[in-house]
């Protein structure tokens, strides 16, 4: 059998994550077993666990895969020539919100107050979101608001942390939305 090349491989763990993220907001984290993932994957549970050691590690990798996301479209912002103010920011954040990843979000900031790998990777994720929305808030103060870096980089701590804070309650909302009105938005 030939060998998966590091791009197969990366596809591979892609198309295993996304599933398992479907499934996480289908079914709960606790409630979703390597078998549900490799229905929804289409893939055998070996090929799965090839990828991943344990479903921990499919939720970090679903958690790194939202992450990333976020990430690309907050580095083109801080790149801009005008980056968005804090309000604008939230608002782009919140209307690219997906309610099955909102869902799996939510979860699993619930299963880290009792599973401290879980609670490791929440962590991890916050503080790393947390980290580019103040480097986006840094470069607004810089460009638009004329700041010199070091002011600009103390006074933009405060203000991420209030964008994360409202970004989360964001998350939260759209994680409870049913069905219903997640189609009639």
């Amino acid at each position: 059998m030939p060998r998966l090349t590091d791009a197969r491989k990366e596809l591979r763990r892609t198309q295993i994550a996304d599933a398992a993220v479907r499934c996480f907001s289908r079914n709960g984290l606790e409630r979703t077993s390597i078998a549900d993932i490799s229905a929804e994957s289409g893939l055998s549970t070996g090929s799965i666990y090839s990828h991943y050691r344990n479903k921990a590690d499919l939720v970090r990798a679903a958690a790194c895969e939202v992450l990333a996301k976020r990430a690309d479209v907050l580095r083109e912002y801080a790149a801009l020539d005008t980056p968005p103010d804090p309000d604008e920011l939230l608002a782009r954040l919140t209307a690219a919100i997906d309610p099955a990843e909102a869902r799996v979000g939510v979860q699993t900031w619930g299963e880290a107050t009792t599973d401290p790998d879980i609670r490791d990777i929440v962590v991890d994720t916050t503080d790393r979101m947390r980290a580019m929305l103040h480097d986006c808030v840094t470069a607004w103060l810089i460009k638009v608001k004329h700041h010199e870096p070091a002011p600009a980089r103390e006074r933009a701590t405060p203000i991420a942390h209030r964008v994360m804070a409202l970004y989360q309650a964001e998350l939260l909302y759209a994680a409870l939305r049913t069905p219903t009105e997640e189609t009639a938005s």
